[in-house]
């Protein structure tokens, strides 16, 4: 998922453009002048973001016009998308309020071994008050492309006493564990309901190691034990599979008869209008189809990822479907 490893790959998509009043012109250009030459895929809690969410704003309001907004066709399904780090509270209402807006629900990044970023910590009120659904995301090891070999239990503890959470020689049963209890006081921390769902990011792999199955399979059966949130995956379609049958055989083991959720990602055939299921896999609640792409609501243009879903708010387990 390019938001939480910064991988750029992935087309543009078509902004369908509404005009708004000259003024509301001006007063953006001006804005943009006065904030210097940001980079579109700078952390978009930047003042340029702000000034322009009111000025299209405003502009609808006067103007009785709706301000720009993503060409997606939701064709019934739920639009979500995800970015590394939180917007902005005046970007996030426009891209909620704004008539016509296609995302209902957001990516929410808990701090985690390898998305060190706390942008989105406290939140999740605001953002729930706003009427955003959220898909909860904890980053944990990754293999970084190899065949990583295990590091012993004092090495790994002096890594964490330095600050250094992530490396893909973390990925052992102990590790995993420890982290199942991180993500939970995570989400405890940000307020989320009991029995909500914690996305752990497992990014694509050719090969999935056996440190890795190891290390995903102790953080869910963590999750479980902890009782407190239920655990699911990101996961590539390359690696959906073999992940859905390790994971949902945790949940077996544990007794749990929930069905675990699984986030897929896969860019090949996507469309905004498919079903989650389209991506190839029964048991996708998710489709991640777009990647690293700049999409416009109320005039804002951010780089997102974006999915479709089965539900309204993807990791409440109570969540209506559409």
């Amino acid at each position: 998922m390019r938001s939480r490893l910064e991988r750029i790959h992935g087309g543009k998509s078509a902004i369908r453009r509404v005009p708004v009043s000259r003024l509301a012109l001006v007063a953006a250009a001006f804005a943009l002048a006065a904030c210097g030459n940001d980079s579109p895929t700078a952390p978009t809690q930047s003042t340029v973001a702000l000034v322009s969410a009111g000025v299209a704003q405003a502009a609808a309001a006067v103007t009785g016009q709706p301000a720009p907004i993503a060409d997606a066709v939701t064709g019934g399904k739920v639009m979500g998308f995800d970015t590394f780090a939180y917007p902005g509270d005046a970007t996030m209402r426009a891209w909620m309020k704004t008539p016509g807006a296609p995302y209902k629900w957001v990516g929410f990044y808990l701090p985690s071994p390898c998305h060190k970023d706390d942008s989105w910590t406290g939140k999740r009120a605001v953002l729930d008050s706003m009427g955003w659904g959220f898909a909860v995301v904890y980053v944990g090891q990754q293999t970084w492309g190899k065949n990583p070999k295990p590091l012993p239990a004092a090495r790994i503890a002096a890594l964490l006493r330095a600050g250094t959470t992530c490396n893909a020689g973390m990925m052992t049963a102990e590790r995993g564990a420890a982290d199942a209890v991180d993500a939970a006081n995570k989400a405890a921390k940000e307020g989320f309901a009991k029995g909500t769902v914690v996305f752990l990011d497992i990014e694509r792999m050719e090969t999935v190691p056996a440190a890795m199955r190891t290390y995903y399979k102790a953080w869910t059966d963590g999750m479980l034990a902890d009782g407190r949130y239920l655990p699911g995956a990101y996961v590539h379609e390359h690696n959906a599979q073999l992940v859905h049958d390790d994971i949902t055989a945790e949940y077996a083991a544990r007794g749990v008869t929930a069905e675990p959720r699984f986030w897929i990602a896969g860019t090949k055939g996507y469309d905004d209008g498919k079903a989650p299921q389209d991506v190839g896999f029964a048991f996708a609640g998710i489709w991640q189809g777009v990647i690293n792409t700049a999409r416009a609501v109320a005039d804002v243009r951010l780089p997102v990822d974006v999915n479709v879903a089965s539900w309204i708010s993807p990791s409440e387990t109570g969540s209506a479907t559409q």
